[in-house]
């Protein structure tokens, strides 16, 4: 153990409740990736016997993951998982708990990804939400995602038409006032990337943010030279009663 590390380090931001395991689970395995403790949860450092010198050393470090575990947890979950024996253990009931890969879930985040609209969102609001779902998914469908080395191309063309699939769903979730803009990049011809499309996207954004302010400053312009200071402003309004002799 490092002489800075203590049982109450936090290893991820957001405690877990009970819901998005997936990232959750990878956010908890890098963080212990970097403090060189993943074995823990693993079972590759096994417990040794506790008449084995290593055992208090074994015992120490098996704690302090134990802690950090359950310290990214929401309290309600971690007094019920305040009594498991050791890290492998806890990460094995984590495990068993929320890891389930089933059609309910796919069909609950898939749902979330078709629902998804820009609405009151910015646009990086709306593409960091739509992308954690993508993620989200990706990990969820991990086990169907193949590895083997591929030389006929077919693989990067089955990639390019997933990336073309996705970027038109995130197309199609924004407002009204993007058609134009929506409308060139589907005229792209490949079709962009959704990095690229999302950089498009903000220019568009931050043009309209400069328009209304210049708008603004053209109406201004125009009161102060038609308005009620300027004698030469006439009307053909004549006042009742008021005729011409």
């Amino acid at each position: 153990m490092h002489p800075s590390e203590s049982t109450g380090t936090v290893l991820v931001p957001v405690a877990f409740n009970g819901t998005g395991h997936r990232s959750w689970r990878s956010s908890i395995l890098r963080a212990l990736s970097v403090e060189n403790k993943v074995r823990f949860i693993t079972g590759k450092y096994n417990k040794p016997n506790a008449r084995e010198a290593t055992y208090d050393q074994w015992a120490r470090c098996d704690d302090m993951v134990t802690s950090w575990i359950l310290n990214s947890l929401l309290k309600d979950l971690a007094d019920i998982l305040q009594y498991v024996n050791d890290a492998k253990e806890l990460w094995q009931e984590l495990e068993d708990r929320y890891d389930q890969t089933n059609g309910e879930k796919l069909y609950q985040l898939q749902k979330e990804i078709n629902d998804l609209n820009q609405v009151t969102l910015d646009i990086t609001g709306y593409y960091t939400k739509i992308k954690k779902l993508w993620e989200e998914l990706n990990t969820l469908n991990a086990h169907a995602q193949c590895g083997c080395q591929c030389t006929c191309g077919a693989k990067a063309y089955m990639h390019k038409a997933e990336q073309d699939r996705r970027l038109i769903q995130f197309l199609m979730g924004f407002n009204e006032v993007y058609t134009v803009v929506r409308g060139s990049i589907l005229m792209m011809n490949p079709l962009p990337s959704i990095a690229h499309a999302f950089s498009i996207l903000i220019e568009e954004e931050k043009h309209r943010e400069v328009r209304p302010r210049n708008c603004l400053v053209m109406e201004s312009t125009s009161l102060n030279v038609n308005g009620p200071g300027n004698n030469k402003f006439r009307t053909n309004y004549t006042p009742q009663g008021n005729t011409a002799g």
